[in-house]
């Protein structure tokens, strides 16, 4: 069947609203990582879905937040970036009746660029009080006029299906920009990179996890199809270093197993994973240091 419309749709929200849980339910496997701790995604991952005569290129960014240091001023630079030039917005919300400071700002953004933005509010299965929603929206729709307004769960994929429908309306025509069975412009390195650090946000507790950085060092495929995948984990302490390795090497075991598996899942056959541990000290607190880590503005 041939595309005859496609575009771009970014989005967005604050930290830990669903944003990448809603991008892996569209795409219908897990190409962006998932993880209960704010600020899990650092760069703008692009999901693809081809459904019939269209084609949907969605932009999952990280959450707006205040930037603490050179990697939080990195993130949301990239969140601003990525409202721009789209053809549709998508601002995730949680149920809850209060428009707050990171949701006008983006409001202000969607403004300013006279773009048509669906308000998708998230997390509805955590609601016991389903007219709680009536209060949601109106607080939003006091502040904007959004072409449409949206409940669903993306975790349980509730509503997801209809959402997609609603959202070819926002496709411009024009050729296909991707062929049909890719999911993700991310190359495949930097996704087992990603899949890595989804395991230390799950594994490790408090702030440990958001210091660490993962930068694939071989990424190679053997005759058999067997691939090769040599990881290194950069954190900002020796003190950090040492949780992560754990006790007898017990933690990194743990990381690396479960990162593994979801590797082997991505990519359809066996992968052999070695995985190093080393301290660079402040990285996030340096634009080279985040550069280096391979957070890059024109990515």
């Amino acid at each position: 069947m041939n595309i005859t419309h496609s575009g771009m749709i970014t989005l967005c929200g604050r930290p830990n609203v669903g944003k990448s849980t809603l991008l892996n339910a569209f795409v219908g496997e897990k190409i962006a990582i998932v993880s209960n701790k704010p600020q899990t995604t650092r760069n703008r991952i692009s999901g693809i879905v081809t459904r019939g005569e269209n084609q949907f290129v969605f932009l999952d960014t990280p959450g707006l937040h205040k930037a603490r240091n050179r990697l939080g001023e990195y993130m949301v630079g990239v969140v601003k970036a990525s409202v721009a030039d789209v053809d549709a917005v998508l601002l995730v919300v949680e149920p809850i009746a209060h428009v707050g400071e990171p949701e006008m700002e983006l409001i202000q953004c969607i403004k300013a660029l006279k773009l048509p933005a669906v308000l998708v509010i998230n997390k509805v299965d955590e609601l016991e009080n389903k007219e709680k929603l009536l209060e949601v929206i109106a607080a939003y729709s006091a502040v904007h006029e959004f072409q449409s307004i949206v409940p669903i769960s993306a975790k349980e994929k509730d509503g997801v299906e209809e959402l997609l429908d609603l959202l070819t309306e926002f496709l411009p025509e024009g050729p296909q920009l991707f062929p049909d069975d890719m999911t993700t412009d991310q190359p495949e390195r930097q996704v087992m990179a990603e899949i890595l650090r989804e395991k230390l946000l799950y594994c490790l507790d408090k702030e440990i996890p958001h210091g660490t950085a993962v930068e694939i060092t071989r990424f190679s495929e053997r005759d058999n199809e067997i691939i090769d995948v040599d990881a290194t984990i950069f954190c900002e302490k020796t003190s950090h270093k040492g949780i992560i390795i754990g006790k007898g090497g017990s933690m990194l075991k743990k990381v690396s197993t479960l990162a593994r598996k979801d590797m082997e899942r991505f990519m359809g056959t066996k992968v052999f994973l070695q995985t190093w541990v080393k301290v660079k000290e402040n990285w996030r607190d340096s634009m080279a240091g985040v550069h280096n880590m391979g957070y890059r503005e024109d990515d």
